[in-house]
């Protein structure tokens, strides 16, 4: 006999997602600009909720690993560290030099429309030009193309060509897009296109519009009238300008070596993004949402950046007042449940705020080394291992520190920074060693190199050895290319061959 429907009563557990634990959660993993909108919107949307105009007099939330002193922060705690000057990388100094010419030169000369530069270069901190010779101050490169657009092009349908070309310039002054798109949008003839972006590229600043490096070199040059044609066979072979060939280079272009280092000196006078120099949209700086400041005693002083974490309250007057004139219920309910909301927020924002005090503190604990002594010192860690001392899920650990910085008299990093992978030491050698520590080490052996001895991966590998590192050549090599740098036959011919 089969057994006929009947009825059954069951009892589970399961987790509910209610709207503000999503919020509480979503709140947690914001960064600061996502908090300031997200804030700045209950506040336009919450009757109940106003900022609150009593400032913590030293704007931060504090906590101090073994000290009980409460010193404000002074600018002065974060430079000149005596113990720091040794061991901080350059890229990680305190103070920002704004100098970016290494970033440009590193994008310049290299192959594929980058050219490995050695020295000089374009470098925008350099440009000795007055104010009238550089027409970008206060504009857009689109902007500034468009007034020539109108001036050099009077034909309707070939200005409406250029005003689309136009567009499609990228902040560094190229067209990489297909044009056939453009012409089947317009219903033009391909050449028609291509005709009109030959007169875009008449356009100041010289070398815009261009397609690729070296058709924006071609152009920089040719407005100079020095594109000869030893000149266009150079820039037909920027592969060998970057692998410092310069001997084949010397014989593709039949010049002596005298003439070859002028032409060389010449094109790394070019500006490889001609667009750059004119006004885009301004980045928005880092702010950090923790300092770390090292006190007199050696323990370290940790501060909540306050301008980060905005500070609301909760009008419970105006909540009564309105409450005792309302007969409605409908409308008692919505007023209630504005009031819940915005007691929530509030305490949203100081359970945020103290539960990223927890965790900086505990990584600032854990990575005591690494401010210390420097990045070499730095400790492989997870998220698994801030969580068993702070008693949050690993989940809460990555969303508190996804997107927040720190900074500290090293330099400011992202939280996330301090989490890497372990390599194992050689038996007996002591601890585990971080994966950014030996990153560090790769990048000074290869710091010290000379023409005559250029370290190959597997000289890496046996100099990590006597620091009793034990790690696979693959991995060295990964490392290697992380740090953007070249092969050893190439460092080779770097140095060796260097004007």
């Amino acid at each position: 006999m089969t057994a006929g429907p009947k009825l059954e009563l069951r009892h589970s557990q399961s987790l509910v997602m209610t709207q503000q634990l999503q919020q509480s959660i979503k709140l947690l993993q914001c960064n600061a600009l996502e908090l300031r909108a997200f804030v700045d919107q209950e506040l336009e949307q919450n009757p109940f909720l106003s900022q609150d105009e009593q400032e913590n007099p030293e704007n931060t939330i504090e906590r101090e690993e073994g000290s009980e002193s409460n010193d404000e922060p002074r600018e002065a705690d974060f430079e000149g560290d005596e113990n720091f000057s040794d061991e901080v990388p350059a890229s990680q100094q305190w103070e920002d030099t704004g100098d970016d010419s290494a970033a440009i030169e590193t994008d310049y000369l290299r192959h594929d429309q980058s050219i490995v530069s050695h020295s000089a270069g374009y470098d925008a901190d350099e440009d000795t030009r007055d104010v009238e010779d550089n027409p970008s101050q206060g504009i857009s490169l689109r902007e500034h193309l468009l007034t020539q657009l109108h001036v050099q092009i009077t034909d309707p349908a070939m200005r409406l060509i250029g005003a689309h070309l136009i567009d499609m310039v990228d902040e560094s002054g190229y067209i990489k897009e297909d044009l056939q798109p453009l012409a089947d949008l317009l219903g033009a003839e391909l050449p028609d296109i291509e005709e009109v972006l030959l007169q875009l590229q008449t356009f100041d600043p010289p070398g815009v519009c261009a397609r690729n490096l070296k058709e924006c070199l071609s152009l920089q040059l040719k407005d100079k009238n020095h594109l000869d044609p030893a000149m266009v066979t150079m820039l037909d072979h920027l592969n060998l300008l970057a692998d410092r060939k310069f001997d084949e280079l010397q014989k593709r272009c039949a010049v002596d070596k005298e003439d070859l280092r002028d032409m060389i000196a010449e094109v790394r006078e070019l500006n490889p993004k001609p667009g750059l120099g004119f006004s885009h949209e301004v980045v928005q700086a880092i702010e950090p949402d923790i300092f770390v400041r090292r006190l007199p005693d050696g323990n370290w002083h940790i501060e909540l950046n306050m301008a980060n974490f905005p500070k609301v309250m909760v009008n419970k007057r105006y909540y009564k007042k309105v409450t005792s004139s309302t007969r409605n219920v409908k409308d008692k309910q919505y007023l209630a449940e504005q009031f819940g909301s915005a007691n929530w927020l509030v305490r949203a924002l100081e359970q945020r705020a103290q539960t990223m005090l927890k965790v900086g503190g505990e990584l600032i604990k854990q990575q005591d080394a690494f401010f210390r002594l420097g990045v070499r010192y730095l400790k492989p860690m997870t998220l698994k291992t801030i969580a068993a001392e702070t008693g949050y899920h690993e989940s809460t650990i990555s969303r508190v520190t996804n997107g927040k910085y720190l900074l500290c008299p090293r330099g400011t990093f992202e939280l996330k920074y301090f989490f890497t992978s372990a390599l194992q030491r050689i038996e007996g050698g002591g601890e585990d060693v971080s994966s950014e520590s030996v990153k560090h080490y790769i990048e000074e052996l290869v710091s010290k190199e000379t023409p005559d001895n250029v370290l190959s991966d597997d000289d890496i590998v046996e100099k990590l050895k006597i620091r009793n590192i034990t790690v696979a050549r693959r991995t060295v090599a990964k490392y290697r290319e992380a740090l953007n740098i070249p092969s050893s036959p190439k460092r080779k011919r770097m140095k060796v061959n260097d004007f």
